[in-house]
């Protein structure tokens, strides 16, 4: 998929937060637990976006589940929101692992099953991503609530992965600091898509933290491009902060935060 064509799908995605789009055939269902949002995409047979439904939370630290009441809880919220939006009951979905976080794997099956769920599926993040991007050679960085997240990828397949800390709530951490507020306040200056021009050069600092993690794995490899997903990279310019940084093309689709969940359900075995 280029790169024009994700931005349409993940364009399409975006609206189906608020629009429910008709589908074709069976239903697929990504199921993405998150550091900082738990969120259910919801696509048809032929891979086409018809729902989505998010909700920030703070019950996974790091992709582990460290509330398993209050993330099952929202995981059947938004379920049931879903399912009245569609008229139809959502049976089965796919899940996906941080790197580093398999051992959680049962954890997560566990939730999705308690909310109704069978999972037909369970992959790793990088991999999720990838359905979207359709890369062959090349590396995707996912920059979530608490890491900063590579794979690379050779001939289509996932050939190393690597997971570091320094994420969305590094970048929150110091805009509470700097301008004295809380970290609640922080989260929600950092969504504002109308102040990102004013807390950028505040924030430039982690950003190049998060090049430097990025050039530590891909300095000296023959890598063209860097595949920015995960909701941190929806701060504006943070992908021209990278490119300078590690000298290599570094590109985004309008809705990076959504890569992940919905490449989870393209890999959804529908019932």
């Amino acid at each position: 998929m280029d790169i024009r064509h994700v931005e349409e799908f993940m364009r399409r995605v975006a609206e189906s937060e608020t629009k429910t789009f008709p589908a074709k055939g069976k239903l697929k269902v990504g199921l993405d637990l998150g550091t900082a949002y738990i969120v259910i995409v919801v696509l048809d047979e032929e891979n086409q976006p018809v729902a989505c439904e998010k909700q920030a939370a703070s019950v996974l630290r790091d992709g582990v589940v460290v509330d398993y009441t209050g993330a099952l809880s929202i995981v059947r919220s938004l379920k049931e929101k879903l399912e009245k939006r569609l008229g139809r009951e959502l049976t089965n979905c796919a899940i996906a692992m941080p790197a580093g976080t398999e051992s959680s794997t049962k954890t997560h099956c566990y939730i999705a099953e308690g909310a109704g769920f069978e999972v037909s599926a369970v992959l790793d993040e990088p991999s999720s991503a990838n359905a979207v991007y359709e890369i062959q050679d090349g590396v995707i960085v996912d920059v979530g609530g608490g890491t900063t997240g590579l794979a690379m990828l050779k001939e289509g397949k996932v050939v190393q992965v690597e997971d570091e800390p320094t994420g969305g709530t590094h970048l929150s951490l110091v805009l509470a600091g700097n301008y004295h507020v809380s970290f609640a306040e922080a989260e929600a200056i950092k969504q504002d898509y109308s102040r990102h021009k004013e807390i950028l050069p505040v924030l430039k600092a982690v950003v190049e933290k998060i090049a430097s993690i990025i050039n530590r794995y891909v300095s000296g490899k023959d890598i063209d491009t860097i595949y920015l997903c995960g909701g941190t990279c929806c701060l504006t310019g943070i992908e021209a902060i990278i490119e300078k940084e590690t000298g290599i093309r570094t590109v985004k689709p309008e809705n990076p935060f959504l890569v992940t969940p919905a490449g989870i359900a393209m890999n959804c075995q529908p019932a």
